[in-house]
């Protein structure tokens, strides 16, 4: 049986994010703000949250415990200045913490003293995506 290790991770978010559009709710604000410090414009692509959220369980799954600092490093970039050299931005805390939260409200994602770890149902979910993609 195939799991989240065995597709690609493109295929997977994209496949997740379809599913995810009837399972969680999208925030009003996210139209309208960057990502992080080191992004000059929002997001243009209207589906947005709902890949970043796929990417954010996948995350999740692959790296069980892990909390909002360590995501917000992992989907950071670098920020381009003038004169002096790049230098690595942490990404925005409030998309990130929002997303888990939906998650936790769908019962993908649980919070634990250690981070957030997932579910037996976020576990099945990923899995059957996995196995979908493997299968075609």
């Amino acid at each position: 049986m195939a799991n989240v290790y065995d597709v690609g991770s493109a295929e997977l978010i994209k496949a997740a994010s379809a599913k995810l559009k009837t399972i969680i709710g999208k925030p009003r604000y996210v139209d309208f703000v960057k990502s992080g410090a080191s992004k000059e414009r929002v997001p243009q692509d209207p589906e947005f949250w709902y890949m970043r959220s796929a990417s954010i369980l996948r995350q999740v799954y692959l790296n069980g415990p892990i909390g909002v600092s360590k995501l917000r490093t992992r989907y950071g970039s670098r920020k381009g200045h003038v004169v002096h050299r790049m230098h690595h931005k942490k990404a925005g805390g409030s998309i990130i913490r929002d997303s888990l939260m939906e998650l936790e409200k769908a019962k993908f994602v649980k919070n634990t003293k250690e981070g957030r770890i997932i579910t037996p149902q976020g576990r099945s979910f990923m899995d059957k995506l996995s196995k979908e993609i493997a299968g075609s």
